[in-house]
């Protein structure tokens, strides 16, 4: 029996772990939950799963839920809640399914206590993956990764030898933009951003996702998952999403990890390695998927994906700038105050007007962060 903590219980992610929970009850227990404002959700999964204690960043929000909640289950509150939560240590995997920079702190707290980190927070290492891998080794604490394109690479290395890799090989849906021309790019609306083919996901990643900046992240993360440098690390747009990512070996001989666009298997796959549970999830029927397509990302029409590989050259808190004017943005063109196009221009801006500091301890990573975010704020 593992016990459990999930940071951001109520997004895709978190949703996705409890229906791995609820089909494994003699393996999994909720032991913390943790959301933003959604305490609706929440209550009904306290009132399910039974946590000894829950975490609503929100402070009304989490006032109301102690109305709702009287025995049973410790309400915490806040940032530092969020943080006490993952100090306790009354849990053996920690999923960081957290949207954001938010998510780092916490990560680290339960790195710290040497717990399995189950990662789907892109950021965590996008900001601070020098920093974060470090920690990892100092204290003796698994990095297992849960985005499908992760979860796949590390699958494909299983019992394979480092030095024999030639290269990484990630593989991008396209989005809903993958067949549009960049003058079309000019006018798309929200609705059309979000209105993702293939996968079903939160506003801020689904709009990572049109911009295919949800794949720079990924570069950025796999290089520190997997310490290759970026040189080794490839995107193919695979429009059907079949094939999740692949590992090429200096033989030539490719590696794919196959599998429906369904997150609860790598989910699945985090929180039981080495172990593979026998699964009442979908089954991937080859013959009906008839064809799988592969080509190169457009890099002047997806310009995220390119100042991606331009900030893994830089180093330092370059990708902490690039990620926090990137959240600045999207949730910009989510309120209809710029347009999908002017996403890339805020990055840019953000990236030569920031100072990027080589070698940032936590507290110059934080700094950036803030100063990023207040710059971004007041541009277009």
């Amino acid at each position: 029996m593992k016990n459990i903590l999930i940071l951001g219980s109520t997004g895709s992610i978190g949703v996705n772990t409890l229906n791995v929970v609820r089909a494994y009850p003699d393996r999994f227990k909720v032991e913390g939950l943790t959301v933003n404002t959604n305490i609706d959700l929440l209550e009904q999964q306290i009132k399910e799963f039974r946590p000894s204690l829950a975490v609503v960043r929100d402070t009304l929000a989490a006032k109301e839920l102690r109305k709702r909640i009287t025995s049973g289950c410790e309400i915490l509150q806040g940032e530092e809640g969020l943080l006490e939560a993952a100090r306790r240590g009354n849990y053996d995997i920690l999923v960081g399914a957290l949207v954001g920079f938010a998510g780092l702190a916490p990560t680290i707290e339960g790195i710290k206590l040497s717990k399995r980190i189950a990662l789907a927070n892109k950021e965590t290492l996008v900001v601070a993956g020098e920093l974060v891998t470090r920690l990892c080794r100092e204290y003796n604490s698994e990095l297992i990764p849960v985005d499908s394109e992760h979860s796949a690479i590390f699958q494909c290395l299983v019992g394979e030898k480092h030095e024999e890799v030639e290269k990484l090989i990630l593989t991008a849906s396209g989005g809903p933009f993958l067949n549009r021309n960049s003058e079309a790019l000019k006018n798309v609306t929200v609705s059309e951003a979000l209105n993702h083919p293939n996968w079903k996901m939160g506003s801020k990643v689904t709009i990572d996702s049109a911009s295919m900046m949800n794949k720079g992240l990924e570069v950025i993360e796999a290089r520190w998952l997997f310490g290759l440098p970026k040189e080794k690390i490839d995107v193919v747009v695979h429009p059907q999403s079949i094939v999740h990512s692949m590992v090429e070996f200096v033989d030539g001989s490719i590696k794919a990890q196959m599998g429906l666009p369904d997150m609860k298997l790598p989910i699945q796959y985090a929180l039981c390695y080495p172990e593979r549970l026998v699964s009442k999830n979908r089954k991937t029927n080859l013959a009906s998927v008839k064809t799988l397509t592969f080509q190169e990302p457009d890099l002047r029409k997806f310009e995220c994906l390119r100042l991606a590989y331009e900030v893994m050259d830089c180093g330092g808190t370059a990708p902490c700038i690039m990620n926090a004017a990137n959240e600045i943005a999207v949730g910009k063109f989510l309120e209809g105050k710029i347009k999908f196009i002017e996403i890339p221009r805020i990055i840019e801006k953000s990236l030569s007007s920031i100072e990027n500091h080589r070698s940032p301890d936590i507290d110059v990573i934080y700094e950036c962060d803030r100063k990023t975010r207040q710059y971004a704020r007041n541009l277009f």
